[in-house]
């Protein structure tokens, strides 16, 4: 029996730097975008599973016993280092009356959710009869990590439900985190969903959701930044849709047809992602004015540089401008192409400036939100701790 109600958030990211010279192995920095999803806990009814996604239109239930037999049948084994087989999903679609191919949000956040509970629930124990309600603050399809979000707040939710991590909220206490071994699991499951939705993923999404702060990745490889600030930023989404695999072509083609010309550049975005590291870890948790210049110089290099690679985009550039009028620093953040921006806010940056950018980038029909990098990653907390904007979309199930 579970008998609490509490909720889980895990927070999005967005690329520091690094975005395209990552894919030919130089160093990226990945921020946690303390714009979160929210997934809320509470008993159900008895030898019921339901879960309900407001955000895209989702709202399942199923018996308990159904769940069992299913996961009998598609032998799933819990073990959480094997990547989900062909033979599963293909079963799971058929059970949840979803078409072969179908990618819809919709769709992809169902399959991943059976998939894991019934993967979970194999090595653990079953999952105990709960609603389970998913919001969002994030936006999908905006390369801000939405679905590695979704991925750890299940697979915290599903493991604490199952026993294998503990449930570490003491009474009186408004949010918790689990211990770092807790967290690795959480983090090796959450990339099993990550699976589900995206195929291949590279794991920087949902470690990021997982530890917060900053990631450093190179070829594979994920470390954890030491002491990492947190920054105030604007957030833009240009909302000019772009396609990430033709990007990332365009790019590869060029680097071919003028090596000498391009291989120096990714190399310079190498460096800047590395000195950007320096710079943060050399940073205190609430940094004064004086460390901002340097951050912005690289800001401005990098941007010039991803134009230069050929991923810049008119809407970007309008974004660039406009914060410039205010005497503020932006970037591209992901594939570009359009997508997202973000523009660094220093300590001594007036409201009125930052009010002032974000209605004239309204104005471009550009969609803004005044957020932090370098948020805590997956957390858990009591109900009552959260704000009234959370909790009245967490009931909107």
């Amino acid at each position: 029996m579970w008998t609490r109600e509490l909720a889980v958030s895990a927070p999005g990211k967005v690329i520091l730097h690094g975005e395209h010279a990552v894919v030919l192995g130089k160093v990226a920095l990945a921020v946690a975008l303390d714009l979160r999803t929210f997934l809320r806990l509470r008993p159900g009814a008895e030898g019921r599973l339901s879960v309900s996604l407001p955000g895209v239109g989702v709202r399942r239930s199923w018996d308990i016993p159904d769940l069992r037999a299913l996961r009998e049948r598609i032998a799933a084994d819990g073990d959480e280092s094997k990547s989900p087989s062909v033979e599963q999903l293909d079963a799971l679609r058929e059970f949840a009356g979803i078409a072969a191919g179908a990618s819809a949000p919709d769709s992809l956040a169902t399959l991943a959710f059976l998939y894991m509970c019934l993967a979970i629930s194999a090595k653990y124990g079953d999952v105990p009869s709960v609603d389970i309600v998913v919001c969002s603050e994030l936006p999908t399809g905006a390369g801000l990590g939405s679905s590695a979000a979704y991925a750890v707040c299940l697979a915290a939710a599903l493991l604490m439900l199952c026993g294998a991590i503990s449930c570490p909220l003491q009474e009186g206490e408004s949010t918790a985190r689990w211990t770092e071994e807790e967290l690795t699991l959480i983090n090796s499951w959450a990339f099993r969903g990550e699976q589900v939705i995206h195929g291949n993923p590279s794991g920087v999404d949902n470690a990021v959701g997982t530890w917060g702060g900053a990631l450093r990745y190179q070829a594979g490889k994920i470390t954890p930044l030491k002491r990492v600030p947190t920054l105030r930023i604007l957030l833009t989404n240009t909302k000019v849709p772009r396609s990430t695999k033709i990007l990332v072509a365009g790019v590869k083609e060029k680097i071919l047809k003028f090596p000498a010309i391009m291989n120096p550049v990714l190399d310079s975005i190498d460096a800047i992602s590395q000195e950007c590291q320096s710079v943060l870890e050399a940073m205190p948790a609430n940094p004064s004015a004086e460390h901002y210049p340097v951050l912005e110089e690289f800001f401005d290099i990098n941007q010039h540089h991803l134009n230069v690679l050929g991923v810049g985009h008119p809407s970007l550039d309008r974004l660039c401008q406009v914060t410039a009028s205010h005497s503020l620093h932006s970037k591209l953040t992901g594939a570009g192409g359009g997508g997202c921006g973000i523009t660094l806010l220093p300590p001594d940056t007036s409201p009125l400036a930052v009010e002032a950018a974000k209605q004239d980038l309204c104005a471009c029909g550009f969609e803004c939100w005044e957020t932090k990098i370098g948020a805590p990653g997956v957390t858990l907390h009591c109900c009552s701790s959260l704000s009234a904007q959370v909790l009245h979309a967490l009931a909107q199930s």
